[in-house]
């Protein structure tokens, strides 16, 4: 049974921020640390849906870490984010028009942030055996106007990018600052994939409004997905668990 409780809207797309139903398990808390019940949810959700999303889960401690370290970064340090990678990497304002940031651990925030991801990274890999070898991430920046249109993190027997990881860093965030993120689920096999259950219909969408501490993850290959235009700032990391395709000499992931 799925964790996430959707009302569909119009009959076309659900919105995560109209109807959240926690499920009893994540009522439990580890002494003062709910991180373990945290994991223990998203690999849930992924062993059944394919993706998952946590509402105001991210610490509060390391949210407040890494919008700090977002107020303190050089404007200059954002590069223009372009599509494809090495070689085939262009600049398309048709398709996108961020801006980023790669995130290392040179900083307090970034250290902080890449050990959380380790953290999941381990976890996910005891738990359901995906043989996640490394993680990349970067800060995103989208301003007045920007947009991400329909895509893909990952094609079926093209890429290493197995989980993409996104992590809302706006404060005080409303529905009329536009800049959701949706996801359009695959369509359902009523014989073979029973992943959606009977929740999301077909065609639907999943909307995400881009709250300070909201968790998205999803299995890269399988969902397409955009960002709207925003209606002021809006600054995220996004960041994708990746196997390792290292062939002799040649490393990957390249940058």
């Amino acid at each position: 049974m799925a964790h996430i409780l959707f009302c569909l809207i119009n009959s076309s797309h659900v919105n995560v921020n109209l109807y959240f139903c926690t499920p009893l398990s994540a009522l439990k808390h580890t002494s003062n640390d709910n991180t373990p019940i945290l994991f223990e949810t998203i690999a849930d959700e992924l062993i059944e849906q394919g993706y998952s999303i946590r509402p105001y889960a991210l610490p509060a401690d390391l949210a407040s870490l890494l919008v700090n370290c977002i107020a303190d970064l050089p404007e200059d340090n954002f590069k223009r984010a372009g599509i494809g990678r090495a070689k085939d990497h262009i600049i398309n304002d048709f398709v996108r028009t961020d801006e980023i940031c790669w995130i290392t651990g040179n900083s307090d925030a970034g250290s902080a942030w890449i050990n959380w991801a380790t953290l999941l990274q381990n976890y996910l890999n005891k738990r359901l055996f995906l043989g996640l070898f490394s993680f990349e991430s970067h800060f995103s920046h989208y301003a007045k106007g920007d947009f991400y249109k329909k895509h893909k993190d990952a094609f079926k027997g093209e890429g290493n990018r197995v989980l993409s990881v996104v992590v809302y860093l706006n404060q005080y965030w409303s529905n009329d600052d536009g800049g959701e993120l949706v996801i359009y689920p695959p369509k359902q096999d009523k014989t073979a994939n029973k992943r959606l259950k009977s929740t999301v219909i077909d065609q639907s969408r999943i909307i995400v409004t881009p709250s300070l501490g909201t968790i998205v993850i999803f299995l890269s290959e399988e969902f397409p997905h955009e960002v709207l235009p925003a209606l002021r700032d809006r600054y995220a990391i996004a960041g994708w668990f990746r196997l390792n395709a290292s062939i002799a000499n040649n490393i990957d992931p390249p940058r």
